[in-house]
């Protein structure tokens, strides 16, 4: 046991939020190419499937709008055909929603040692 305190909440959509706005980002560079651009959307659309999981665990049910959007938006599938400037800017916003929700969803740690009885 250590003398250290455990935090009271996880932020467990916090790791899939960040590689997610990685990967939203890092496809800007693969948008003309479309089968290098197919890895883009499975990465996206099941990370923000899996940030759903973790928004409705956490009971902050708003985040999960969004993020079914965006796994509906990118996903490889029935891929729709999005291009130009509102698809690049559709890419930045997506990366900042992921990381919004990966900050703010938070779930309390049923381990907290400095819990009161």
């Amino acid at each position: 046991m250590t003398s250290y305190p455990t935090p009271e909440f996880r932020r467990t959509a916090l790791a899939p939020g960040i590689l997610g706005a990685i990967v939203l980002l890092a496809g800007l560079a693969l948008l003309d190419n479309a089968g290098g651009y197919l890895f883009i959307r499975f990465g996206v659309s099941i990370l923000a499937l899996i940030m759903c999981v973790f928004a409705f665990q956490a009971r902050q049910w708003w985040w999960i709008v969004a993020l079914a959007a965006i796994g509906v938006a990118w996903n490889p599938v029935v891929p729709f055909a999005f291009h130009g400037q509102l698809w690049v800017a559709a890419q930045f916003v997506a990366a900042i929603v992921f990381v919004a929700v990966g900050i703010l969803v938070k779930v309390r740690n049923p381990e907290d040692r400095n819990r009161r009885p």
